[in-house]
Parts: C-alpha cells; sequence; structure tokens
C-alpha cells in the first residue's frame, strides 16, 4: 500500500507540474486512446500498480487541464494545495460523515467549517448548513426547508403527507434565473414551470418595483452573482417586500456568496444576510475538489425538518448528527476539505483569491475593448461577456480558441446575443496566465474576424 500511495502521489506531482505547459484542451489523440481502457472486465484480477499506470498513462492526458491557470470555462476553480492534501488524507480515513458515531473528526470539522462560514458571510447568529454535492443540491436542500416552513405554517406536514393536496406553494424568481434552482423546483415538486418570472435589467438584476403582489405561501429566489455578468439582485429591496407578505427568500450565490470575503466586492452582497436561505459552491471559488456544495438555513430546524430520517440502527447522540441536515445519509467527509482551505487561506488569503481573480477579469475586459471587440456587462465580479462581432463569428471564435489549447473560454447566449465566457476562479491563474491567454484570443479573434 505505501509503495502504491508514493507512486501515486508522484504521478499526481507530475501531472500537476505539466498544466502549465500542455495544451488546457485534450489532444485528439489522447481521446482516441481512451479506446484502450473499453474492454471487457477481465476475469482475474489486475496488480494495483498496473491499474494505476493505465490511469494516469491514458487517463492524465485525455483531461482538460482545469486544474491549471488558464481554464476560464463555466464557474470552474481549481484545488488549492491544503484542500487538496485533505482530501487525499480524508479519502485515506475512509469515513462515513452522515454519524458523529461513524465519524468524530469529520462531524467537528463540519460544524467548525459551518460556523466559520457563517461569520465570514455575516449571516445571522444561528444559521446552520451542511454539506452537500454542488449547488444544485444545496438549493434543493434550501427549497425543501422553505417548502416545510411555509407548510408548516399553514397546517400541513409536507414530509408526511406530499403535497397532494397541499396549499400550493408560489415560487418567484428572475428572468435570468439560473437552471439550479429551477432544477431543484422539478425535483421537490414545485414544478420549474410553475414560477413567477420577474423582469431583470441589462446586467440581469430583477426589478424589485416588478415583483408580483405576494400572499399565501410564497418563495422568493434572488441571485448572488449571475452566471453570465457576476450581477446580483437587489437583495435588501426584495427581502423588504417579501418579508413583508410573509415569504420565505432564498439566495442561490453558487459563486457569488464568496465576493462576501473580499473587502472590495463585498459591497454587492449587501442584504444577502437578510434572507432566510443561502446555496453556495466551495469547489467554484473556495477551490477545493469537486464536489462540495454548502446549504445554509437561517432556522436550521426547518433544514433537519425536511431532510432527516431515523432507523433503529443509527446510533445518534445528543449533539449535531451531520445526517440529518442533508438529503443523504452516507457520503464522503467534504467538511474536511473546506476546513483545510479556510485555515490554509485565512481572511486575507480568501479575500486575495477573490480580488486577484476579479482583477484578472477586468485586465481581461480591458485588453478587449482595447482591441475593439464588445464587452457586453459590467465587470464587476470575475465573469466577462464579449462578442466577437455576429453569432457565428462569434461561436468559430470560441471553437478556435478551444482547439488552440492556449487556454479554455465557453460560449452562451445573453440577452439575444451569443457571447463567450470568460470565469476567472482559479487560485492557480497568474498575471502571465492572463496575458498569455488575452494574446491568444485576440490574435484568433482577429484571424477569425478576418475571415468574413
Amino acid at each position: 500500500m505505501r509503495e502504491l500511495l508514493h507512486a501515486a502521489a508522484e504521478r499526481a506531482a507530475q501531472y500537476l507540474e505539466g498544466l502549465s505547459e500542455r495544451s488546457v484542451a485534450p489532444a485528439p489523440e489522447a481521446l482516441d486512446r481512451l479506446k484502450e481502457l473499453d474492454h471487457p472486465l477481465p476475469a482475474d484480477p489486475t496488480r494495483p500498480e498496473r491499474v494505476m499506470a493505465l490511469l494516469d498513462e491514458v487517463g492524465s492526458p485525455a483531461t482538460v487541464a482545469s486544474a491549471g491557470g488558464r481554464f476560464f470555462g463555466f464557474v470552474v476553480g481549481g484545488t488549492v494545495p491544503a484542500a487538496l492534501a485533505a482530501n487525499w488524507l480524508a479519502g485515506a480515513w475512509d469515513q462515513c460523515a452522515g454519524l458523529v458515531a461513524l465519524s468524530p473528526i469529520s462531524a467537528a470539522l463540519e460544524e467548525i467549517a459551518l460556523g466559520w462560514l457563517v461569520d465570514l458571510f455575516g449571516f445571522p447568529r444561528g444559521t446552520g448548513g451542511a454539506f452537500v454535492t454542488g449547488a444544485t443540491m444545496a438549493n434543493c436542500s434550501a427549497l425543501a426547508a422553505a417548502r416545510h416552513a411555509l407548510l408548516a405554517q399553514a397546517g400541513w406536514d409536507a414530509e408526511g403527507q406530499g403535497l397532494f393536496g397541499a396549499p400550493p406553494i408560489t415560487v418567484v424568481v428572475g428572468d435570468e434565473v439560473h437552471a439550479s434552482p429551477l432544477k431543484a423546483l422539478s425535483l421537490l415538486g414545485l414544478g420549474r414551470e410553475r414560477v413567477v418570472r420577474v423582469p431583470v435589467d441589462g446586467q440581469g438584476r430583477m426589478r424589485a418595483g416588478a415583483l408580483p403582489r405576494i400572499s399565501g405561501p410564497t418563495i422568493v429566489c434572488i441571485q448572488a452573482g449571475s452566471v453570465n455578468t457576476g450581477a446580483f439582485d437587489p437583495a435588501i429591496e426584495i427581502s423588504a417586500v417579501a418579508h413583508a407578505a410573509g415569504a420565505w427568500v432564498h439566495v442561490d450565490g453558487a459563486f457569488g456568496l464568496w465576493a462576501a470575503a473580499s473587502p472590495e466586492r463585498a459591497h454587492l452582497t449587501a442584504g444577502i444576510n437578510l434572507a432566510d436561505s443561502w446555496a453556495t459552491d466551495a469547489h467554484k471559488w473556495l477551490n477545493v475538489p469537486y464536489d462540495s456544495g454548502i446549504v445554509l438555513v437561517r432556522h436550521p430546524q426547518n433544514l433537519s425538518a425536511a431532510t432527516a430520517a431515523s432507523a433503529p440502527y443509527l446510533l445518534e447522540g445528543k449533539g449535531r448528527e451531520p445526517e440529518q441536515y442533508t438529503p443523504e445519509m452516507s457520503r464522503r467527509a467534504r467538511g474536511v476539505e473546506v476546513w483545510a482551505a479556510l485555515l490554509s487561506l485565512g481572511r486575507s488569503g480568501l479575500a486575495d483569491l477573490i480580488e486577484r481573480t476579479c482583477r484578472y477579469a477586468t485586465r481581461f475586459a480591458d485588453g478587449l475593448r482595447a482591441a475593439g471587440w464588445k464587452v457586453l456587462n459590467d465587470v464587476v465580479l470575475n465573469q466577462v461577456l464579449v462578442s466577437f462581432g455576429d453569432a457565428e463569428t462569434t461561436r468559430r471564435v470560441i471553437g478556435a480558441i478551444q482547439s488552440d489549447g492556449t487556454c479554455w473560454c465557453g460560449g452562451t447566449v445573453w440577452q439575444g446575443h451569443t457571447a463567450m465566457r470568460i470565469s476567472v476562479s482559479s487560485w492557480a491563474t497568474t498575471e502571465d496566465d492572463v496575458e498569455r491567454s488575452l494574446a491568444a484570443i485576440l490574435r484568433i479573434a482577429a484571424a477569425e474576424s478576418a475571415r468574413k
């Protein structure tokens, strides 16, 4: 075992050290070699050393280099060193993080990390939460808590009786709502098409003055950081209207919540702490390994009521049992990595990570504008939308950039405009990465534009 783990660590280190020089997208030859892995299950065992060699020699070249500094697609961070090391150690521990009896260390670190996060985000004292797979499950868990609380107020037991015959719940969202809370609503039986949509402004912010009249059980979902523009819904105004009518306010803050850690960006989160629940990802801007989502609820008993389960064989103590706050019972110890990342970065390191990546996004925007390309959003966070003319040319530029391999950027459609989206989210990104990537983007955009 020791020799195998040392070999795995050496292969992993070599992989990470080579990221700066390799193409971000895997080469066609590397993808073609994946066929070598597709064969019938062997009748006899394969030596672990051979398994590891095959995984590295065939698998590593076929990865997307999203752990490096030049991946700007989606909203994907890397993994800070302490979190990666903690992930490896936690893997060796092989803990089931559902019960204190199964893993006292996992339960303790989860509770500590949650306390740090509540303080970091400036949320109300007493806020509690849990670690889940990602923002979709965090949204699902928070909205389940909202469903429980609202229906309990109406005299209905949602967990016991389901939704057949239950009072209807109105869900209000902005026109630029992300797919994640909509998916969560569909899983919860509230329906992604039954939502009431509120118009948004040119940056995707919900217009508070356009909120519908609220009556009866209602959830108002707001965004902290649009996935396209980085814009924040006006939380103060929306929360005032919603709470005056007895509605539950939920925040989808998959990456935007982390702006609260930056003195330069914290103003963007004004009023977010007025909400009743929040969803975020640690595997985005905190840069911990996948999968790592976080759900937080002002009154955590609503979360527990919506997700808890019991059985005679489950040895529960008198303290907080992690499984009572998540949809999962058996799960890995995600909180270990979050604790490690927060401890290693500290407040100043996390602030630097947020501020530095935002500055890099601004540099991309400035360089693109200077070259004559149209940046479609106000770059307030780490997201940049750019058009290279018409939709066809923009799509060609995106495809050519991905094929070139210097960096990787994705595409989107924003309020009718086809655009390339640059998301700067990784601790590993350096000024050199930005300048190298910007030069490649400008070179490719000029060449593709000239083809018209």
